[in-house]
């Protein structure tokens, strides 16, 4: 934003400091010439003075005699202390704006790109030094979502690049041998292609999550447990995997679409990462003081917590990449995480000590 140029705090705090001091000044001075005018009247009569005092010699003022003797020196004396003030306002004000410096420096460097700089300012706290530490925080936090979203659009490629790589391979294949059966090609083309679009659909739903571009609404979390248990039934059927529900009235606020998605895709991954045979998934809502949760919990493989803590990163899976119809994209809990985040939420996972994994989403309870 183009501004027109004005005076520097320093200046204004080193006006404001002399400006201070001199009307103080001035202040202290008039009361003691008010006071001095109550001892010493207008016009005195010293006709008979030289008589009592015995002293013909003796000059007694009157209020325009200490009028001219105080003027001056009045003068003088704030002139010095304006002389003073400036010159102590301007030092003070420097010592005082020295913190400044360095945050408007981080912030430069952060406008520029560099967010590794950190002001750690030294010293007590106060609100300079509070200003810097909030600011290192931002800066802490918009290194990491820079970094994240990064590592996002790296792997994204990676992830796009393969379907369109098997693609040309396969359309490459046919137009070499024009004999080949067009059947199996469309069928090979077609599950690539699908692929391909969830994909995409699921990076456009990470992106609005993360935007926040929705309008909170009164949203009851154990209804969509039941829908998305539900709509996901006849895998859990094929995959030989069951499913146990459980929890009462689970209110909170947020957007309907996006908690469907999240409670979808933690049922999902429950049921896809478990066990090849007799498995069983856990759905459970509950009501606690301020707060309400989700939890999505199933058999499995035994994890280790360094597996545990990157499972929520774009593109991770937890048993590796699998080549089954419903393996997902890789996207199901960095979606959960960004719709849990997007409405003031937390997700926490946790390796089951028989092995499988933990889901717990807490979600603030509407206010009443």
């Amino acid at each position: 934003m183009s501004r027109a140029p004005g005076m520097s705090v320093r200046l204004k705090l080193t006006l404001s400091y002399a400006g201070f001091l001199v009307l103080a000044s001035a202040l202290l001075l008039a009361a003691v010439w008010v006071f001095l005018l109550r001892y010493v009247p207008e016009v005195i009569d010293t006709s008979d003075w030289p008589r009592r005092l015995g002293d013909p010699g003796l000059f007694v003022p009157n209020r325009s005699d200490l009028l001219r003797a105080f003027a001056p020196k009045a003068a003088a004396a704030l002139a010095f202390l304006l002389v003073l003030g400036l010159l102590g306002g301007w030092v003070l004000a420097g010592s005082m704006l020295a913190p400044l410096t360095r945050i408007r420096s981080a912030t430069r460097l952060a406008a520029d790109g560099s967010l590794s700089h950190r002001i750690q300012l030294e010293g007590r706290s106060d609100e300079f030094r509070e200003l810097a530490d909030a600011f290192d925080t931002m800066l802490a936090r918009l290194e990491a979502q820079v970094s994240e979203q990064q590592r996002l659009a790296a792997n994204a490629s990676h992830e796009l690049r393969t379907p369109l790589a098997i693609t040309q391979t396969l359309l490459e294949v046919a137009r070499k041998d024009p004999s080949r059966d067009t059947a199996e090609l469309v069928d090979r083309l077609h599950f690539v292609n699908t692929r391909a679009i969830e994909l995409t659909e699921a990076l456009l739903l990470l992106s609005r999550a993360d935007r926040r571009s929705f309008t909170p609404q009164p949203v009851d979390l154990s209804l969509l447990a039941d829908e998305a248990t539900e709509t996901l039934l006849p895998l859990a059927e094929g995959r030989r995997v069951g499913i146990e529900t459980s929890g009462g009235l689970t209110p909170t606020v947020g957007s309907p679409a996006l908690l469907q998605q999240l409670t979808t895709n933690l049922v999902h991954n429950a049921i896809v990462h478990n066990l090849p045979d007799g498995g069983t998934v856990w759905v459970s809502t509950g009501v606690h003081p301020g707060s309400v949760s989700l939890n999505v919990e199933n058999t499995g493989e035994q994890l280790t917590p360094q597996l545990v803590s990157t499972l929520t990163e774009a593109f991770q899976r937890g048993t590796g990449r699998v080549s089954t119809d419903h393996a997902g994209v890789g996207l199901g809990l960095a979606i959960a995480k960004s719709i849990t985040r997007a409405h003031d939420g937390e997700l926490r996972l946790a390796a089951r000590a028989a092995g499988g994994l933990r889901v717990t989403v807490q979600l603030p309870a509407p206010v009443r």
